[in-house]
């Protein structure tokens, strides 16, 4: 885990901006935030592509609208965490625990999902294409 990368998540509603804009600048930079504890954090469109979140503790995160396009995640605690709208295309999520977790009009698209534990989980209206689900 990066520590920068937590420390400029966790400036709360800045912290998301000021993120945004450091992914815009270094585009090549993945993000190290495995076995982070970003517990009930405000991520509201936070830019998580390609993020390793593997392990992070994100239970109860605002994660709605955020992008995670093939981020890791894992191993992940996602318990009750708002992924509303939340892009998850080719997202890893295997062994993900996303129980209670708001993944209605998520995009799943090509996510892997082996594994996850999705008992409670909102899947209204969210696009499961080629989601490997087995």
């Amino acid at each position: 885990m990066a520590e920068e990368h937590v420390t400029l998540l966790k400036q709360g509603k800045q912290g998301v901006e000021a993120w945004n804009a450091w992914r815009r600048e270094c585009p090549e930079t993945r993000p190290d935030l495995g076995r982070a504890d970003l517990r009930h954090m405000d991520l509201i469109g936070a830019d998580l592509s390609g993020a390793n979140l593997c392990q992070a503790d994100l239970r109860g995160a605002d994660l709605g609208y955020a992008s995670l396009i093939e981020a890791q995640l894992c191993g992940a605690d996602l318990r009750r965490a708002n992924l509303r709208g939340a892009r998850l295309n080719g997202a890893d999520l295997r062994r993900a625990n996303l129980g209670e977790a708001d993944l209605s009009y998520a995009d799943l698209s090509g996510a892997d999902l082996r594994r996850a534990d999705l008992r409670g989980a909102d899947l209204r209206e969210t696009e499961l294409g080629t989601a490997d689900m087995t």
